[in-house]
């Protein structure tokens, strides 16, 4: 679900990188290294990081991609790096331990950054992303039961049901027609997050939903004119009022429903919507307001549905590239499903499927920065003085690649996530969707959609890379392919197995709560 990036914080971040640095390393830890002799790819924004700092204009250039790629090794191999420029120093903090001080142990020290925080309230108002934390609590509290195991499974069905009406569509194709998959898994995230939020009321609020989010990602594009001190706050203004306009219409459209669901009460579908309109806080009786109900649906519907698609395409894109990892995926289909549609009580008997997804936000993560933040007080983060006013920032694309967490960080690796290894491995060293008392709501409702997803569309086709297409990075709201990701589309057919009375693969995993942001 989608876990957002403040690009504003990542920018800054990026434009640290050309100045003096200062690293300590922790004496007694070890860095984890290739073994000799492995056979490694070079995927889309996983060459070796740079040796050095970028220059000054490496690093403006990559504010249109995506900045993390310019961040130096030292930052993958040391539990924190410290940056200093003229607005001052930024510490990222890269040890899980670290990271779980900043994100849970002393979270009240470490507030969100502001602007960063205005630009979410520009797209979302006062939803789990940007609510300050009293009325976050209050409105976590409120609408945890529409995200409750039973009531993900209420959502099996229709996930599922659009899907498959998707695959049909595929199915009309030529063979080897071309696609842009990332166009592709927009569309269809968007067909299920309406219907499972809006029932039969969706098509208006797709096409608002649409343009507002090509918008606000458009927007999000930060320049040296962006920080300086009298034009920058005035550009910064005119980004955030320029957002705001584009979401009127979606905001009209969600208004009229609300309206029309407090009026019919127990006629209405039982979607997400008309949960959010009914929900009661459970201490004393108080539901959302209108302006709330608004606020909750759109941080929902937006996140919600750009996460699970940038996920998706990056599962194409690893998988196209790795043969022996999609063979085996398609192994543990045939196994357990035979051709026929996936259910919710598959999930269990689909390890390896939900191992393809956990690596796959491993290497390319959703959101790869969270939110920069502001000490408030002196505290010690990884043996580093952290004195107050000092920016700090987690980022999970350094987590997911550090050299003391992962063996062979570039490597594309499922099986990193069978239970045995996941089980070992420290709790703040993986941040797909985030951590702390703002874990990701909805995670168990996205990991749920796309193992559905892709347990529906990989039995019935496989996605090739078109010959010569150039892939790279950009982020913005998300971790997303720059211009789209041009692929090739292939039917094969699945091998029905002897019923054995759905007996898991060998490799069964024990279905884990997902850990997440919001």
């Amino acid at each position: 679900m989608s876990n957002v990036l403040q690009i504003y914080s990542i920018w800054l971040y990026a434009a640290n990188a050309y100045t003096r640095t200062s690293i300590r390393a922790i004496p007694g830890n070890t860095i984890v290294t290739t073994p000799a002799g492995a056979s490694k790819k070079t995927l889309a924004g996983l060459a070796p990081p740079p040796l050095k700092p970028a220059s000054f204009l490496a690093t403006v250039r990559s504010t249109k991609g995506n900045p993390f790629e310019i961040i130096p090794l030292q930052a993958y191999e040391q539990p924190f790096y410290l940056s200093k420029w003229l607005l001052g120093p930024v510490l990222m903090v890269n040890d899980p331990e670290g990271v779980r001080r900043v994100l849970l142990d002393n979270v009240a020290n470490y507030p969100k950054e502001e602007m960063g925080d205005e630009f979410f309230s520009a797209m979302f108002g006062e939803g789990l992303l940007s609510a300050p934390g009293a009325k976050w609590r209050t409105h976590r509290k409120v609408m945890a039961p529409s995200f409750g195991t039973r009531t993900v499974e209420s959502y099996a069905p229709a996930m599922v049901e659009t899907t498959v009406a998707f695959a049909e569509r595929w199915d009309a194709l030529p063979q080897s027609s071309e696609m842009d998959i990332a166009a592709e898994m927009q569309a269809l995230t968007l067909k299920i997050i309406c219907r499972t939020m809006f029932s039969s009321d969706a098509e208006e609020l797709a096409a608002h939903a649409g343009q507002a989010l090509d918008f606000a990602q458009a927007s999000l594009e930060f320049g040296l004119l962006d920080v300086l001190p009298l034009i920058g706050p005035w550009r910064i203004k005119r980004k955030q009022e320029a957002i705001r306009a584009h979401f009127k219409g979606m905001d009209a459209a969600i208004y009229r429903l609300i309206g029309e669901r407090e009026k019919i009460h127990n006629e209405a579908p039982k979607d997400f919507l008309t949960r959010l309109v009914a929900a009661k806080d459970p201490d004393d009786g108080v539901g959302l307001n209108a302006n709330e109900v608004r606020d909750e649906v759109i941080t929902i519907f937006m996140a919600g549905h750009e996460t699970t698609a940038v996920t998706m395409t990056w599962v194409w894109y690893l998988l196209s590239q790795h043969p022996a990892e999609e063979a085996m995926l398609h192994r543990e289909l045939d196994a357990v499903l035979g051709g026929r549609i996936p259910t919710v009580e598959d999930l269990p008997h689909l390890p390896y499927t939900r191992m393809v997804i956990e690596e796959t936000m491993r290497v390319y993560p959703p959101a790869p920065g969270i939110s920069l933040r502001e000490a408030k007080e002196a505290d010690e983060l990884c043996g580093f003085k952290v004195t107050p006013g000092l920016q700090v920032l987690v980022s999970p694309w350094i987590l997911h690649r550090h050299r003391r967490l992962w063996d062979d960080p570039e490597r594309f690796d499922p099986t990193r996530f069978a239970k045995e290894s996941s089980e070992k491995r420290p709790r703040f060293a993986y941040l797909p969707f985030g951590g702390g008392p703002r874990v990701c709501i909805g995670a168990t409702l996205a990991m749920t959609e796309t193992i559905l997803i892709l347990a529906v569309l990989a039995q019935r086709f496989r996605l090739r890379l078109k010959e010569g297409e150039e892939v790279t990075l950009q982020t913005r709201i998300t971790l997303r392919p720059k211009n789209g990701m041009m692929t090739i589309l292939e039917r094969r057919e699945p091998v029905a197995q002897p019923d054995r009375g759905q007996e898991p693969p060998p490799q069964q995993a024990a279905i884990r709560q997902p850990v997440g942001r919001f």
